[in-house]
């Protein structure tokens, strides 16, 4: 009998001792788990360098660039509901470049630090432009492993950097949110643990379909492409992304990635930025590339980039969406629970929207939301 308690003793001191070595990744871990819960998902959003590993951004130390204040516009009256409905946390809207309507809700403000989710997906395709012009890169059929390596003997080996750009790899992967067991869950524990992404992106070794074969929205995609920037500059995409377009942009405050346990920026959904400086980024998109009579990303890869280019007719751009029924020169950055980037480059309006939507993936709601888009515009 003594000897049994001794080694529970002994048991329940072990399992103490792991439990305080490891209480950071289990602390991430409960994050994650409870990282959209209806009663804390708001101050989550604007709050991720509280649960997650971080790398701090430099915005350089320029001055911030303008972005002047226009007649304030009358928005159509559903917009109220909406941002109820949608649990709407800021929405700022541009016309010719000034602020026309700006507002934050639940408790936000302009200086909250909100997460991008797949927005900085569009943000990695404007780095990639970037690096792309400075040749880097040879040719986007140029087989992914001839910049990595490492993916040799994966999902995707053979896998082309256009059918990375266009999420066509073919890779097997479950995107649904809902699932405890999808692929992109585990990535988010794998994120939480601290655990390597390039590891992750490595361990895939089935596909769904041939390369190129069909469109099928994969996030780690994304990851590979930074992979692939990594691979041919030799840096780390937070330097590239600070001198390429965080620093000639002026922003108003220095975001920040979200890190595995190995320091690599979580660049397909781990940005965090202000409300305004989202606008600003659209704006810079929706003048071809340019900002403050600067050319920040190529005029020629902004329009390859944002002009549907995916098998099978899809919406889809260079890590930008194209709704179905968009106008010319109408473009999105999407992610999870409701944020957006909304283009329309014909009216020269940007609107920008942070959300807590937990509803974002029932039926129509995205269709919905574009909808609203286009009336605001409309009436700019």
């Amino acid at each position: 009998m003594r000897l049994a308690l001794r080694l529970a003793l002994l048991a329940i001191l072990l399992l103490a001792a792991a439990a305080l070595w490891k209480r950071e990744e289990i602390a991430r871990l409960m994050a994650v788990n409870s990282l959209f819960a209806p009663e804390t998902i708001v101050q989550n959003f604007s709050h991720m360098d509280d649960l997650f590993l971080t790398r701090p951004l430099s915005r350089g130390d320029g001055p911030i660039s303008p972005l002047p204040q226009g007649p304030q516009a009358t928005l159509p009256p559903e917009v109220t509901d909406w941002i109820a409905d949608r649990n709407v946390t800021a929405l700022v809207i541009l016309k010719d470049g000034q602020i026309v309507h700006e507002s934050y809700h639940q408790g936000t403000g302009p200086d909250d630090l909100r997460i991008s989710w797949s927005v900085a997906k569009s943000f990695l395709s404007a780095l990639f432009g970037i690096v792309l012009a400075e040749g880097h890169i040879d040719s986007l059929d140029d087989p992914v492993t001839k910049y990595v390596p490492a993916l040799a003997g994966t999902a995707y080996d053979g896998t082309t950097i256009r059918h990375i750009l266009t999420m066509s790899s073919g890779v097997a992967f479950n995107e649904d949110y809902m699932d405890f067991w999808s692929d992109i869950n585990r990535m988010g524990r794998v994120l939480a643990l601290g655990q390597s992404m390039d590891g992750f992106a490595a361990s895939l070794k089935d596909r769904a379909a041939d390369p190129g074969s069909r469109w099928h929205y994969v996030s780690i995609d994304t990851h590979v492409l930074g992979m692939i920037i990594r691979g041919a500059t030799g840096e780390d995409i937070p330097e590239l992304m600070e001198r390429h377009i965080l620093a000639p942009m002026g922003l108003e405050k220095a975001p920040y990635y979200l890190t595995d346990g190995d320091g690599v920026s979580f660049v397909l959904g781990g940005l965090n930025v202000t409300t305004r400086d989202y606008a600003r980024f659209g704006q810079m998109i929706a003048q071809g590339g340019m900002w403050q009579g600067r050319q920040i990303v190529p005029r020629d890869w902004v329009e390859a980039s944002i002009t549907p280019s995916a098998p099978g007719g899809a919406g889809y751009g260079y890590q930008w969406w194209i709704a179905e029924g968009a106008s010319p020169g109408e473009v999105n950055a999407q992610g999870i629970y409701g944020q957006y980037i909304w283009i329309d480059r014909a009216r020269n309006v940007v609107i920008a929207v942070n959300a807590a939507d937990r509803d974002f993936e029932d039926p129509g709601v995205a269709e919905a939301n574009i909808a609203l888009f286009r009336r605001i515009a409309a009436g700019l």
